[in-house]
């Protein structure tokens, strides 16, 4: 069968820029500036995520810079229109910050950014303590995984475990993460098996069954 997924501590990164809770703003748009970035955890005690700031947080200050507040759509952007006055961490943050758990698998991580609307995560423990960070650009690295480790995979994990009697007679090709596979097989309802299998290899991209059966002259359509 497939080996395990990998997961969101295969990918993170550890080293995380953050802020606490009483940072000042011009601090914070100091340090994204400094470091980059357009979203830091905002953590109290020692490291418990509480919060997210982003620049959209800080934005909302220069968006009512120079209008009265209780003039602008008061009941639809209450939220913004306090951001607009506050000057710490705490009072701009998003909260509860939206995090994920080491242990979650890719998918599951690209789950919660898609429904959620966010471009990063914190990673959290199970008492919120911060452990890392990933990003959108960290889910996307198992596809480069070299074709060779993903054809040994196939070949190991797949095709040895479906087609034992085949297995040597089935050619595997892996390029640029997409995955052909020629060969003759006894079972053809095997087929949709092994695409589904070989789908949920990390590194693939798309599968290319060209595989047939023992009296089979030509590939099924």
């Amino acid at each position: 069968m497939p080996e395990t997924p990998h997961i969101v501590s295969d990918v993170m990164t550890q080293t995380v820029v953050a802020v606490g809770r009483d940072a000042p703003f011009k601090e914070i748009v100091r340090t994204m500036e400094q470091w980059k970035v357009s979203a830091m955890p905002v953590l109290e005690g020692e490291g418990r995520v509480i919060g997210v700031v982003s620049e959209a947080d800080l934005l909302a200050k220069e968006e009512f810079h120079d209008s009265d507040p209780g003039l602008v759509e008061q009941r639809r952007r209450l939220a913004d229109i306090a951001k607009a006055g506050a000057v710490t961490a705490e009072e701009l943050m998003s909260t509860p910050a939206i995090t994920v758990h080491p242990g979650a698998t890719l998918a599951e991580a690209a789950r919660i950014m898609a429904v959620k609307h966010v471009k990063r995560l914190p990673v959290v423990d199970e008492v919120d303590m911060l452990q890392g960070i990933v990003s959108r650009a960290d889910l996307l690295k198992v596809f480069l995984r070299p074709d060779e480790e993903i054809e040994e995979e196939v070949r190991r994990t797949v095709v040895s475990y479906l087609f034992p009697g085949f297995s040597h007679g089935i050619h595997v090709n892996v390029h640029e993460g997409v995955v052909t596979l020629r060969g003759h097989i006894r079972d053809t309802s095997l087929i949709s098996v092994a695409v589904r299998l070989i789908r949920a290899v990390e590194g693939v991209v798309d599968v290319d069954p060209h595989l047939t059966g023992e009296s089979d002259s030509e590939p099924p359509q």
